[in-house]
């Protein structure tokens, strides 16, 4: 946690391998199937978000947090020590997670590689860095806590898929994940503008930038929404 260097360099790296080196290497082979190994990764994400969720929950947001405008406690007291912890261990998630990125990549879902996808992988590290060195506590680590909520969804959704056709029919809800994820930044935005207007020591800059943060995931998340169900269903009814 020194130097933001090697944070980059890995980042740099994961885009290296999932833009050039990966689909260069898959061009001229068959994607690989890979349910089994999903399976166990999508669920071993499940178990990793419900028990950061529980500490995120345990270490201040279930009991004297505010949620109005909480300042960081940068004491050694267990509960500080506990929080910064929890947001070492979430920062490390954001590298697990460039599997996804990975296991697109072997299975030639290269549709799926997409802006959005690639742009949330990218800040998600640097971001949780920031978090970690300087403001490891408080009001934003909200954000983390409702990530994980919404993660634990995610990877149940895609534990799911992974286990072949019998389980599609459980699957009706994809549509209701991106609204989820929608409701995310929005609860996020709300929940640091309060920081612009309450004064306790949280550092408004960091506010600021989360409420932007907020505000670009929404429009990406909200673009993906209306072209993967809005336009689908004009071009079925067209087909009709």
């Amino acid at each position: 946690m020194e130097s933001p260097f090697p944070t980059m360099v890995i980042v740099a790296g994961y885009l290296y391998l999932v833009v050039v080196l990966g689909p260069r290497l898959m061009a001229n082979r068959k994607p690989y199937q890979l349910n089994a190994v999903l399976v166990v990764y999508n669920a071993v994400q499940v178990i990793f978000s419900v028990i950061m969720l529980w500490e995120h929950l345990m270490s201040g947001w279930l009991q004297e947090y505010s949620y109005r405008c909480q300042p960081v406690d940068y004491s050694h007291s267990p509960t500080a020590l506990r929080m910064a912890n929890l947001c070492w261990w979430y920062y490390l998630s954001k590298f697990t997670e460039f599997m996804d990125t990975f296991f697109f990549v072997l299975r030639k879902k290269d549709n799926q590689v997409t802006i959005l996808h690639l742009y949330h992988h990218t800040v998600t590290p640097l971001e949780t860095w920031v978090c970690v060195k300087f403001i490891a506590g408080g009001h934003g680590t909200f954000s983390n806590l409702v990530n994980n909520i919404v993660h634990v969804i995610m990877y149940f959704y895609y534990m799911l898929s992974a286990m072949g056709p019998h389980y599609q029919k459980y699957l009706w809800w994809k549509k209701h994940l991106t609204l989820l994820q929608l409701l995310q930044f929005t609860l996020v935005f709300i929940h640091s503008a309060q920081v612009l207007i309450f004064d306790c020591g949280y550092p408004k800059l960091v506010a600021g930038m989360l409420v932007i943060h907020s505000v670009i995931f929404f429009v990406l998340f909200f673009d993906f929404y209306q072209r993967t169900y809005f336009k689908n269903r004009k071009l079925e009814r067209n087909l009709q």
